[in-house]
């Protein structure tokens, strides 16, 4: 996806310019360090979402964590399909979206990592 953007807590979110709608989901790194993925749990759709709360927990085999929010706003779509094939994750860019949310105020991306900082970043996290 083009204009992603990648959070601290390693989850990455992208506009879609058209619709201010924020895709979200986690990063490689993320699931490469949880292992393997036995549960996901992910919010109910229309709820709203605060920038920096936790919308969803991942367990593996070694441990759970939550899932953070970039932005604030609505979450308008939720991938439920994926609760029921975590094997998508092995790609995560792709089908294994979590959420999508209408921002509220989509500059709050900017205060995100581009993927070039992102690599940067993930050399301090070895």
């Amino acid at each position: 996806m083009a204009n992603m953007k990648f959070t601290e807590s390693h989850e990455w979110a992208c506009l879609d310019q058209d619709t201010g709608e924020v895709t979200i989901g986690i990063t490689a790194f993320a699931v490469e360090h949880l292992g393997d993925i036995v549960f996901l749990e992910l919010p109910e759709s229309n709820a709203s979402i605060s920038k920096g709360k936790s919308f969803g927990t991942i367990e593996s085999v070694k441990s759970a964590s939550d899932i953070y929010s970039p932005v604030t706003g609505e979450i308008v779509a939720i991938n439920s399909e994926l609760c029921d094939n975590l094997e998508w994750l092995e790609s995560p860019y792709e089908k294994a979206w979590m959420i999508r949310i209408k921002a509220k105020n989509p500059s709050e991306l900017d205060a995100l990592m581009d993927e070039a900082a992102y690599q940067d970043y993930l050399k301090t996290q070895e």
